[in-house]
This record gives C-alpha cells, sequence and structure tokens, in this order.
C-alpha cells in the first residue's frame, strides 16, 4: 500500500538514525569494542525516556516535509510559488531557532494556514528543540541570512547534511521523479554549495520517488544514474554510487566494500554507502546494521539506509518493537500521513 511505504520511508530512516546515533563519531575497532564483534545491533535507549535518540538528520527530515506541506499550501492559495523558497528555506529557518533559540522572524515562528488547516503542528514538539549533534554548515549556512542556490553557491561543502533530509521530496513528487531529483538538490542546495553536496540529494529523491512508485531498487538506481550523468558537476557522485552498484554485486565482504566507498561524511560518500546496503543485504534489520558499523557518519548513512528501505517494504521492513522504541515514532508517523493525504488529494495539481 502507497501510503505504508510513505510511513515506512521515514520511521525507516529514523530508525536508522536512531541506530547509528550513539556510534557517529567512533571508528568501527571502538564500536566492536564496545558493542561486541558485530559491532551496535540494537537500538541504545535512553535511560530518562525509554527511547532510542534521533539526531539533527531525522530533526531536518522533518522540517523538509513540513516545508513541503507549507510551500503546497502557500502554492494553492497563490501566496508563494516554489518549494524550495516557500516552504523548505523558512522551514529550515524554524529548526535553526529550535538548535540556537534566536528569533529572527517571528512570523515564521506562529502557527501558518498549512497547521491551522490541519497539518502537523512541528514547533509543538519538544524534542525537536534539543540539538542532537547539528552540522556546523547547516548551522553557519542558515546563519548567514542568505538562501543557498545551486547557480549562487553558499560556499563549497558539500557534506552530507543536505543528502540526509530530503526523502520526503521523493516521497511528496513521487509521481515526478525528475521533478524530485531538481527540488531536492535546490533544498540541499541552501545549505551546501558544492554540485557533490546537491546532486547526491537530488538521487536519492529521484531512488525514493521511483521505488515508491514500484520500481526495484536496482532499476530505480539506472534511471537515476542515467540522469545524474546528464547534468554538470557529476563526476564524483556518479563515480562513487557506481562503485556502490558494483560492489553491492561483487564477493567483496561488507566491511571492506564500506571501506573502499569512504566514511560518508561527505554527501557522495554518504548515499554511497546507503545504497550498497540496501542493495547488499535483504534482510532490512541486517542491511541497517550493515549501514552504521564502519569508521564513519553512522547515523546518516543508517538514515538514508532507512529511508530507501522503509520506501521499498514499508513499516513491515522493521521490528516492531523498534518502532515502539524509537523516540517521536507517532509524530514522524503523523508527518508520513500528511505527506501522503496532501498528495493524494492535491499533489498532481501542484
Amino acid at each position: 500500500m502507497l501510503q505504508d511505504r510513505f510511513r515506512g520511508c521515514l520511521i525507516g530512516g529514523g530508525i536508522g538514525d536512531a541506530l547509528g546515533y550513539p556510534v557517529e563519531f567512533m571508528h568501527l575497532p571502538a564500536i566492536k569494542s564496545a558493542y561486541g564483534a558485530d559491532g551496535v545491533q540494537d537500538l541504545i535507549l535512553e535511560r530518562e525516556s525509554g527511547k532510542a535518540r534521533i539526531s539533527d538528520d531525522t530533526q531536518m527530515t522533518l522540517f523538509t516535509a513540513s516545508g513541503l506541506l507549507w510551500a503546497a499550501h502557500r502554492i494553492r492559495n497563490e501566496e508563494g510559488g516554489d518549494f524550495v523558497p516557500d516552504g523548505i528555506y523558512p522551514s529550515y529557518m524554524r529548526w535553526l531557532y529550535t538548535q540556537d533559540g534566536v528569533e529572527r522572524d517571528a512570523e515564521i515562528l506562529r502557527e501558518q494556514g498549512f497547521e491551522h488547516d490541519g497539518a502537523p503542528k512541528i514547533m509543538n514538539v519538544p524534542e525537536l528543540f534539543s540539538c542532537r549533534a547539528p552540522g556546523n554548515t547547516c548551522l553557519s549556512a542558515l546563519e548567514s541570512g542568505t538562501m543557498g542556490e545551486m547557480p549562487f553557491p553558499i560556499n563549497q561543502s558539500k557534506g552530507c547534511g543536505g543528502v540526509m533530509r530530503v526523502a520526503p521530496i521523493g516521497l511528496f513528487l513521487f509521481t515526478t521523479p525528475h521533478r524530485a531529483f531538481m527540488i531536492a538538490a535546490e533544498a540541499a542546495a541552501i545549505t551546501h554549495g558544492h554540485r557533490s553536496g546537491q546532486l547526491p540529494a537530488g538521487v536519492l529523491a529521484f531512488l525514493i520517488a521511483e521505488i515508491v512508485g514500484g520500481k526495484p531498487l536496482p532499476h530505480a538506481f539506472q534511471d537515476s544514474y542515467e540522469f545524474l550523468t546528464t547534468l554538470w558537476g557529476h563526476e564524483e557522485t556518479a563515480e562513487k554510487l557506481k562503485a556502490a552498484f558494483l560492489l553491492a554485486n561483487s564477493d567483496a565482504d561488507s566491511e571492506t566494500a564500506i571501506r573502499e566507498l569512504g566514511e560518508g561524511w561527505v554527501a557522495e560518500e554518504a548515499l554511497a554507502i546507503a545504497l550498497y546496503c540496501a542493495l547488499k543485504e535483504a534482510n532490512s534489520r541486517k542491511a541497517l546494521q550493515m549501514a552504521v558499523n564502519h569508521d564513519g557518519d553512522s547515523d546518516s548513512t543508517g538514515a538514508i539506509c532507512g529511508n530507501l528501505l522503509g520506501a521499498m517494504h514499508g513499516l513491515g521492513a522493521f521490528p516492531k518493537e523498534w518502532i515502539e522504541k524509537l523516540e517521536i515514532s507517532d509524530f514522524i508517523l503523523e508527518m508520513a500521513d500528511a505527506l501522503y493525504s496532501a498528495h493524494k488529494t492535491k499533489g498532481e495539481c501542484l
């Protein structure tokens, strides 16, 4: 069912994020020393809440989703015309407020028309006001007060902060994968100026759009790769994703393969590691475990892998107890349902 894929995609991202968050800055030997020879295998629960914490990856993903709903409402009411400047960017400025408490624009912090009409009220979720290792590039770019654009790069960063947050774009625009690609790349460009920080975001949205629409992941990869290679500055991203695809179809062990792909701190590496794990391992739980047990940015690679797995298989891809233990899982599902409803009733007209 389509709605189940929307739900699975966002919940899967949250689970992968929460699984990798406790080991984000640890090297693999240290992870194994702390959690056993197989590394981290289960969600680590906070003593106070009994829940597995999400990081900035899931926070920003939810603000992307909220921004899409905001823009869609404005477009329908002729208050604005584009998803990125009229919804996603102001939503990211809301996220910035949750991190530093500085009131730059009081108007965007108030409840908006789309929220009056029933969309999830993201500014009412206390957990989203916690600093969970936010990326310095995201913070500094938003603090500048200038919205980065693809033709006018705000910096030369290609960190993974642009790709780890755009899964909702692939969901909401799943009937138009090429459009999803470009809007996701533009959303990444708000904070990341390097083409290799933008194009992986486009690829992820394209992949999610096609697999939600029913295409197998290998076929969706081929389609996204063909489109990617028509765009200027694609070389680094294309090379890394091709390597991921070939490694997934090789006899190389996963630790060696992931080490070859990188550590995931930059966007093309994070997407490549997540793609490799989703292609290599049919069991979703094992794929997520593979995606987070490495030397690098474990929560981002886990989140992206979870987005892909959930888009393919829905909520059933993940253990029920993981969903129940995930922080703000109810709100994540509420946001997924809002995206689905908005697309179903109005998305085709936008």
